[in-house]
């Protein structure tokens, strides 16, 4: 989604950061509110990249997330020593050529993380107040180095919060792809997701 910011919209100083004390530096008046920035000497409307509020996400539609993702040999080493995570499936070449696979294979996590990630411009930039958990995640095939993650996200269910007014939970059905239309990756998960703001 995105959000169009009209000129003169009544919104909050914004702190040049170069500026502890708070003093406003340089010639342009900015100002700032939900990500979006307007200029005084600006004319133009200004629209921002931003997720989706609750009401937004409409039940049983699917998201589909691009670009895609094409994972290298140093994102899965990376990702696998970072985590402290000593597989050799994922870090040692030659033990990997004697297993069924026959190569190294991408760390799950990495993409589990990555599969979340590509759906967050599209569904929760800015608009998230939390991830509540994962009900089910599941690896059906392998990824591997030089293979492209496709994301695409079913909204499953969606409930407003009984305790917490503005907010409502959404159930997302994230499944990811290789660039053979491979089912890699499959993940159900909760999110605490803001209200359209009154």
């Amino acid at each position: 989604m995105h959000e169009r910011v009209h000129r003169g919209a009544a919104l909050p100083r914004q702190q040049d950061p170069g500026d502890r004390r708070g003093h406003d530096r340089g010639a342009v008046d900015a100002h700032r509110a939900g990500g979006r920035t307007v200029t005084e000497s600006d004319n133009a409307t200004r629209i921002v990249q931003r997720g989706l509020w609750f009401e937004e996400f409409e039940l049983g539609a699917v998201y589909e997330h691009r670009p895609g993702r094409t994972v290298t040999e140093a994102d899965n080493v990376l990702f696998t020593t970072q985590t402290m995570n000593t597989q050799a499936l994922h870090l040692d070449a030659a033990y990997s050529e004697g297993t069924q696979f026959g190569e190294r294979l991408v760390n799950s996590m990495f993409t589990l993380s990555t599969l979340v990630g590509l759906s967050v411009a599209q569904l929760t930039q800015g608009t998230i107040v939390a991830n509540l958990g994962f009900s089910e995640i599941s690896f059906p095939k392998p990824l591997f180095h030089g293979d492209t993650l496709y994301a695409e996200t079913r909204i499953a269910d969606k409930r407003e919060s009984k305790s917490r007014p503005g907010e409502g939970i959404v159930t997302l059905e994230h499944t990811g792809r290789n660039q053979n239309g491979d089912v890699v990756a499959i993940a159900v998960r909760k999110t605490l997701v803001q209200k359209r703001p009154s």
